[in-house]
Protein backbone atom coordinates (compact mmCIF):
# COMPACT_ATOMS: atom_id res chain seq x y z
CA UNK A 1 0.00 0.00 0.00
CA UNK A 2 2.97 1.97 0.35
CA UNK A 3 3.11 4.47 -2.53
CA UNK A 4 0.07 2.96 -5.06
CA UNK A 5 -0.49 6.49 -6.09
CA UNK A 6 3.52 7.35 -5.91
CA UNK A 7 3.41 8.68 -9.34
CA UNK A 8 0.82 11.46 -8.35
CA UNK A 9 3.30 12.39 -5.09
CA UNK A 10 3.38 15.69 -6.44
CA UNK A 11 0.11 16.29 -7.66
CA UNK A 12 -1.03 15.16 -3.91
CA UNK A 13 1.66 17.25 -2.35
CA UNK A 14 1.34 20.64 -4.80
CA UNK A 15 -2.43 20.28 -3.79
CA UNK A 16 -1.98 19.93 -0.20
CA UNK A 17 0.48 22.77 0.31
CA UNK A 18 -2.19 25.19 -1.54
CA UNK A 19 -5.02 24.10 0.61
CA UNK A 20 -3.16 24.43 4.20
CA UNK A 21 -1.75 27.59 3.00
CA UNK A 22 -4.54 28.90 2.49
CA UNK A 23 -6.42 27.75 5.07
CA UNK A 24 -4.28 27.03 8.13
CA UNK A 25 -0.94 28.40 7.97
CA UNK A 26 -1.64 32.09 6.88
CA UNK A 27 -4.87 32.45 8.80
CA UNK A 28 -3.00 31.12 12.09
CA UNK A 29 0.05 33.27 11.22
CA UNK A 30 -1.86 36.43 10.18
CA UNK A 31 -4.83 36.58 12.34
CA UNK A 32 -4.77 33.37 15.20
CA UNK A 33 -7.95 34.87 17.11
CA UNK A 34 -9.86 35.26 14.28
CA UNK A 35 -9.29 31.85 13.11
CA UNK A 36 -9.93 30.51 16.87
CA UNK A 37 -13.01 32.21 16.79
CA UNK A 38 -14.24 30.64 13.55
CA UNK A 39 -12.99 27.24 14.63
CA UNK A 40 -15.26 27.91 17.62
CA UNK A 41 -12.77 28.40 20.67
CA UNK A 42 -13.55 30.27 23.23
CA UNK A 43 -11.19 33.09 23.57
CA UNK A 44 -10.22 34.91 26.86
CA UNK A 45 -10.10 38.99 27.67
CA UNK A 46 -6.21 38.84 27.90
CA UNK A 47 -4.90 37.56 24.23
CA UNK A 48 -1.72 38.23 24.00
CA UNK A 49 -0.93 34.62 24.72
CA UNK A 50 -3.29 33.09 22.46
CA UNK A 51 -1.85 36.02 19.45
CA UNK A 52 1.70 34.93 20.51
CA UNK A 53 1.23 30.73 20.25
CA UNK A 54 -1.21 31.00 17.24
CA UNK A 55 1.39 32.81 15.17
CA UNK A 56 4.11 30.54 16.31
CA UNK A 57 1.84 27.79 15.27
CA UNK A 58 1.65 29.41 11.44
CA UNK A 59 5.19 30.09 11.48
CA UNK A 60 5.88 26.19 11.95
CA UNK A 61 3.13 25.04 9.42
CA UNK A 62 4.35 27.76 7.01
CA UNK A 63 8.15 25.94 7.43
CA UNK A 64 6.29 22.62 6.27
CA UNK A 65 4.74 24.81 3.60
CA UNK A 66 8.54 25.49 2.54
CA UNK A 67 9.56 22.21 2.72
CA UNK A 68 6.42 20.49 0.41
CA UNK A 69 7.04 23.96 -1.75
CA UNK A 70 10.71 22.63 -2.40
CA UNK A 71 10.24 19.40 -3.47
CA UNK A 72 7.55 20.94 -5.36
CA UNK A 73 9.24 23.03 -6.99
CA UNK A 74 12.87 21.26 -7.54
CA UNK A 75 11.83 18.05 -8.03
CA UNK A 76 13.91 16.97 -4.77
CA UNK A 77 13.40 15.96 -1.51
CA UNK A 78 10.15 14.63 -1.81
CA UNK A 79 10.68 11.55 1.08
CA UNK A 80 12.11 14.39 3.01
CA UNK A 81 9.18 16.14 2.67
CA UNK A 82 6.31 12.95 3.31
CA UNK A 83 8.43 12.20 6.27
CA UNK A 84 7.61 15.56 8.08
CA UNK A 85 4.49 14.92 7.45
CA UNK A 86 3.97 11.70 8.86
CA UNK A 87 4.91 13.28 11.79
CA UNK A 88 2.97 16.41 11.72
CA UNK A 89 -0.11 13.97 11.02
CA UNK A 90 0.61 11.59 13.76
CA UNK A 91 1.76 14.27 16.40
CA UNK A 92 -1.80 16.14 15.61
CA UNK A 93 -3.43 13.10 15.68
CA UNK A 94 -2.26 12.47 19.16
CA UNK A 95 -3.49 16.43 20.33
CA UNK A 96 -6.62 16.29 19.13
CA UNK A 97 -7.31 12.72 21.01
CA UNK A 98 -5.86 13.95 23.94
CA UNK A 99 -8.29 17.07 23.90
CA UNK A 100 -11.03 15.16 22.80
CA UNK A 101 -10.74 13.01 25.90
CA UNK A 102 -9.98 15.28 28.45
CA UNK A 103 -12.97 17.07 26.54
CA UNK A 104 -10.72 20.32 26.52
CA UNK A 105 -11.83 21.51 22.82
CA UNK A 106 -14.78 22.56 20.53
CA UNK A 107 -16.24 20.27 18.63
CA UNK A 108 -14.39 21.58 15.62
CA UNK A 109 -11.09 20.22 16.80
CA UNK A 110 -12.26 17.27 17.82
CA UNK A 111 -13.86 16.61 14.52
CA UNK A 112 -10.17 16.90 12.79
CA UNK A 113 -9.34 13.25 14.02
CA UNK A 114 -10.79 11.89 11.20
CA UNK A 115 -9.08 14.62 8.97
CA UNK A 116 -5.79 13.35 10.42
CA UNK A 117 -5.76 10.38 9.95
CA UNK A 118 -7.46 10.68 6.88
CA UNK A 119 -4.26 13.02 6.04
CA UNK A 120 -1.72 10.08 7.40
CA UNK A 121 -3.26 7.53 4.89
CA UNK A 122 -2.97 9.42 1.97
CA UNK A 123 0.54 10.14 3.03
CA UNK A 124 0.98 6.41 2.69
CA UNK A 125 -0.78 5.89 -0.38
CA UNK A 126 0.75 8.44 -2.09
CA UNK A 127 4.61 8.08 -0.85
CA UNK A 128 7.15 8.47 -3.61
CA UNK A 129 8.55 5.06 -3.05
CA UNK A 130 7.11 1.50 -3.02
CA UNK A 131 9.37 0.96 -0.53
CA UNK A 132 10.99 2.34 2.51
CA UNK A 133 14.94 3.10 2.38
CA UNK A 134 16.65 3.42 5.46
Amino acid sequence: MLGYYAQYSKDYLTTLMIVTTLFFALPIFIAPVAWAKAMRWTIPDHQHLAIYFGRCLGAFILVIEAAMLRSVTTGTGYSYAFDLLFVVFGLMFVVHVYGALKRIQPITETLEIGFWVMLFVLNILFYPATVLTP
